[in-house]
């Protein structure tokens, strides 16, 4: 399958590493989706070894903790403030002769530890400052665990000319579905891909009804343990936009065949339509620690990684369709995606920064997704004629933030 990330991969021998356990980096290890990696690896020692760790710097005990408990080699961080206090944390915690790990700090340190030397790279970092460790880890050579889709949305060209097939494993629960629904075929079997959302916390609510939403409440969300970019992301189905981007990218299937159902159980994660008629869906409970699993183990499943479904019991599963009135964030993403070049940046980055002026309350609601749509409209159309760059790429998300923080100033989004 010509694509970045090949499920036909599985197909190839598989061949054990004769010299121990798979060596990993983990960035974002003090988020939700590190925390469960984490776990995954602390219950397989025997397959796994995690030799380094990064983190922005907000939660140095929890990092030293992870740190030492892991044995790991290098912990970066990006505050440099957080140096000394990690330290003090790490000698506080460490047993009599310990070993402490390497430190390394600054905005660059994730991006070292990307590329040093490992199997396989976690980038579990939220937010489009992933790029710059992911480019790293596939200049690397490393395998690249996919959890931050930021990093492939807003620089797709850079990432598909570095990465070889099958050097990007992919970690949302929708694209691990789809990467293991498509190895029953080959891509000119593909009909269409069925990305399934849970339709988040207002499902069933129309516009009028959102717009008193507040942050406390967006972050409740029914069936997921996310952090809360992601989890206000879902709950503006801005989420299940980048999803969108990312498929088509990930698989190179046209956008007018990648759709989105609404599925509130969250059970079915994604499905592939054939040309012959069938639908294929991967099923699962809710537990980010099975597509985790998958990822830093390929080609090969970690046993009893999160809990199956329970057929004793009774269950019903719903789907329905997506209301693009109160939720139009998909259809915006799906403009933006067909745009290409900056666009994806810009969609990015001025929701990034919405969605902080939303949590802090300086815009409501519906203002994420209206004042991204006229953060993109004033962006308009990248020039095709020429080859994006990593500057490019930078410079379009800097003018969409201050771009962005004009609206939310003087107009309050509305």
């Amino acid at each position: 399958m010509d694509s970045l990330a090949d499920p036909h991969l599985r197909f190839e021998p598989v061949v054990s590493d004769p010299t121990g356990p798979r060596e990993l980096v983990i960035l974002g290890s003090t988020g939700s989706i590190g925390t469960q990696a984490i776990d995954v690896v602390l219950r397989n020692p025997e397959r796994f070894r995690v030799v380094g760790l990064s983190a922005a710097g907000g939660r140095v005990e929890l990092l030293a903790e992870q740190a030492l408990r892991l044995g790991v080699d290098t912990v970066a961080v990006a505050r440099t403030e957080a140096v000394e206090p990690l330290r003090a944390a790490l000698r506080a915690q460490a047993a009599p002769g310990q070993r402490l790990p390497e430190i390394t700090a600054g905005p660059d340190a994730a991006t070292e530890l990307a590329g040093s030397a490992c199997h396989s790279v976690l980038n579990g970092i939220t937010g489009s400052i992933g790029l710059a460790p992911t480019l790293a880890a596939l200049a690397a050579g490393r395998v690249l665990v996919l959890a931050n889709k930021e990093s492939l949305i807003v620089g797709g060209p850079l990432v598909k000319a570095l990465a070889e097939p099958g050097q990007i494993v992919p970690v949302d629960s929708e694209h691990t579905a789809l990467f293991q629904c498509l190895m029953a075929g080959a891509k000119r079997e593909v009909r269409k891909l069925v990305v399934t959302a849970s339709g988040g916390p207002f499902r069933g609510r129309t516009r009028e009804q959102l717009a008193g939403v507040t942050p406390e409440q967006a972050l409740a969300h029914p069936n997921w343990d996310m952090g809360p970019v992601i989890t206000i992301n879902s709950a503006t189905l801005v989420n299940k936009g980048l999803e969108v981007i990312e498929a088509h990218l990930l698989y190179d299937i046209p956008f007018e065949r990648i759709e989105v159902v609404v599925h509130p159980q969250s059970v079915i994660h994604s499905m592939v339509e054939f040309t012959d008629g069938s639908t294929l869906a991967q099923a699962s409970p809710p537990d980010m620690r099975m597509p985790l699993s998958l990822g830093i183990g390929w080609p090969d499943r970690v046993p009893d990684a999160a809990p199956a479904i329970d057929w004793t019991k009774a269950s019903t599963w719903e789907f329905e369709p997506l209301d693009t009135d109160a939720f139009p964030s998909v259809g915006l993403a799906r403009e933006v995606g067909t745009l290409g070049g900056t666009a994806p940046a810009v969609f990015n980055a001025a929701n990034e920064e919405c969605v902080e002026a939303f949590r802090q309350g300086r815009l409501p609601f519906t203002g994420i997704v209206d004042t991204v749509a006229k953060v993109v409209a004033e962006h308009g159309t990248p020039d095709r004629g020429t080859p994006l760059t990593l500057d490019d790429v930078l410079a379009a998300e800097a003018w969409a933030r201050a771009t962005t923080a004009a609206y939310v100033r003087e107009e309050g989004g509305r």
